[in-house]
């Protein structure tokens, strides 16, 4: 057995100089000083300063973002970029911070998030955006954040807990394992889940962040082409129809009801395909079919599709009275004309499935602020949300820029992201007349970290 009695013969003091820990929040602010996004939000919210600022407000608000990208669930999180001045220069104080915060009131939230949208193209721009000959996928899916204190608005929630019902829209970054959020409502706990004009709100705040060179054109197939993806909480006449004037395809979730339910075990074994997984390999115990002639579709879009899931399931499962033949029976209602996706009606439900994505993209975004929020007001909560959404496109983007080809650190969740990448320590240094941020050598991914930083500062010009 190996002997601890080295450690105990360490000796600890508290006067090292010169040295800091999460150096790589710099990189984020630097990527939220190249992308524009502190000067777009200074426009945004110029009007609201009487004088001249001592901290601009894009500068605290882009703060609060990397905080919370650290780990911070609180507007005292700022204080972890103002413990290390040394490299991260004047840090506002937490009521200064809550001062601005306050200042993104319903009347500048359409700035602010014109602000986010200028950054994304400027990101975009830089080596961040995706490929436009495939297909944007826009998850669509609502969430609830537990209120512990009396806050406004909050109301009681289906899941008999009490707080806010937001509602998100991601669009779909599989390269990274992640996703850029593209819109955010922020709801009463009790707001309904499947109600079309919040829906169509996000979906229009999504559709306005893109660039846009990134946005459907009505009418035009030979434009980029952009798909809605929601679970049955989106399947409504309304939404569809909105889609359908904004050129954007859709994919819902739809409820199997009686009148699915009464012909299911009817539909012969030919008419079955099997389903397939990701690789494109087929999926055992899985069967699709498209019902569409079956079920009166007049009330949809024109070209709208019905297609059916079968699937053995898990050990253990519930059956409930819609499942047929001891098979799990799921159905998704879309647009999408036959041959535009691989793999026909297989291909179509995968793409129906990947919208599953989403519940790890919530996942991460209550690991990076929205699992609480901090405010009484309500403006103060949304301009959190919004904060929240910085902080989430801020980590893709540093992804997708500084650690494209490095899947170690691209694909990584944000515990290990900040584990690897924004919390190491390093040195300050000064020598003719610079100052010199000096990365532990032996850290593991050191160099990534060193080079991605380079790869951000050269990818803005």
């Amino acid at each position: 057995m190996k002997s601890s009695g080295s450690f105990r013969r360490l000796r600890v003091s508290a006067d090292g100089s010169g040295v800091v820990s999460h150096a790589g929040l710099g990189m984020l602010r630097e990527l939220a000083e190249h992308s524009c996004l502190v000067a777009a939000l200074n426009d945004a919210l110029t009007d609201t300063y009487r004088g001249a600022w001592v901290h601009s407000p894009g500068q605290v608000l882009t703060d609060l973002a990397v905080a919370v990208a650290d780990g911070a669930d609180a507007i005292t999180g700022i204080g972890v970029l103002g413990d290390r001045q040394g490299v991260f220069g004047p840090v506002a104080s937490m009521p200064t911070a809550w001062w601005v915060l306050d200042r993104v009131d319903a009347e500048h939230l359409p700035a602010v998030r014109a602000a986010r949208a200028a950054a994304r193209q400027a990101a975009w721009a830089a080596g961040a955006g995706p490929d436009l000959s495939q297909e944007l996928c826009i998850d669509l899916d609502a969430t609830i954040t537990v209120a512990h204190s009396e806050k406004e608005n909050a109301a009681a929630t289906w899941k008999r807990t009490f707080g806010f019902h937001p509602l998100l829209a991601f669009l779909d970054r599989p390269d990274i394992a992640g996703g850029e959020v593209l819109g955010g409502l922020l709801r009463p706990g009790n707001a309904g889940s499947n109600t079309a004009a919040d829906h169509i709100q996000v979906l229009d705040m999504a559709l306005a962040s893109l660039p846009a060179h990134a946005r459907p054109i009505p009418g035009d197939p030979g434009g980029p082409r952009v798909l809605a993806r929601s679970d049955s909480a989106g399947a409504t006449r309304a939404f569809a129809a909105a889609c359908r004037e904004r050129g954007v395809g859709f994919s819902f979730g739809f409820p199997v009801d009686f009148r699915i339910k009464k012909f299911v075990d009817g539909i012969p074994e030919q008419c079955w395909s099997p389903a397939i997984d990701t690789d494109s390999g087929i999926r055992n115990g899985a069967w699709v079919a498209e019902v569409t002639a079956n079920i009166d579709l007049s009330a949809w879009p024109d070209g709208s599709r019905l297609i059916l899931r079968k699937e053995r399931p898990h050990p253990g499962a519930q059956l409930t009275f819609t499942d047929s033949d001891g098979m799990r029976i799921t159905a998704f209602l879309t647009d999408t004309p036959p041959g535009v996706v691989c793999g026909n009606i297989a291909g179509l439900e995968l793409r129906h499935r990947q919208h599953a994505r989403v519940e790890d993209r919530i996942r991460q975004a209550k690991a990076t602020g929205l699992r609480n929020l901090p405010c009484r007001g309500f403006n103060e909560n949304a301009a959190w949300l919004e904060v929240v959404m910085m902080a989430t496109d801020l980590i893709a983007w540093t992804k997708l820029i500084a650690f494209d080809g490095d899947p170690v650190l691209a694909r990584c969740e944000i515990a290990a992201f900040r584990y690897r990448v924004l919390h190491v320590a390093a040195r300050i240094t000064r020598s003719a007349r610079q100052t010199r941020l000096r990365i532990d050598k032996t850290w593991r991914w050191a160099a990534a970290i060193a080079a991605g930083w380079h790869r951000i500062r050269t990818a803005f010009g």
